[in-house]
């Protein structure tokens, strides 16, 4: 049977009950990923969600899935104050260190970006590929 990465990061920081908060920035069958990755009751939040998708497990697990399209205020003119807001609030989250994201182990220079997309493409690694742009 073949195991997901994100299910091995679910038993790796969770202790398999699944993680509480989870920011999706791929869409697609990695939304799915998400939810089974997914706590009790968890919230998900994806800004890429055009895609069609069985919600059956978010119902199972009672999760909270959020559509977050950020050019909605950008476009419509629309509550670009409450947006500039909600980026205060996560920039504050982000400098008192409360933000940990999940970072590649393998990390790339700019020269090397083709190897670097190919990588991430593969899907065979963990986290966020980064490519330094000071090396």
């Amino acid at each position: 049977m073949a195991v997901s990465l994100l299910s091995l990061l679910r038993w790796a920081h969770t202790g398999g009950a699944g993680f509480d908060v989870i920011y999706d920035t791929v869409g697609g069958e990695h939304l799915n990923k998400s939810m089974q990755a997914a706590a009790l009751n968890a919230q998900i939040a994806t800004t890429v969600s055009m895609a069609e998708l069985d919600l059956t497990l978010a119902h199972i697990k009672g999760l909270s899935v959020h559509v977050v399209f950020m050019l909605i205020p950008m476009i419509h003119n629309v509550g670009r104050e409450t947006h500039a807001q909600i980026l205060g609030k996560v920039k504050a989250i982000v400098e008192a260190g409360a933000l940990k994201p999940v970072l590649s182990e393998q990390q790339f220079s700019l020269e090397q970006a083709a190897a670097a997309h190919d990588y991430a493409e593969a899907g065979t690694g963990m986290g966020k590929v980064v490519i330094n742009i000071d090396s």
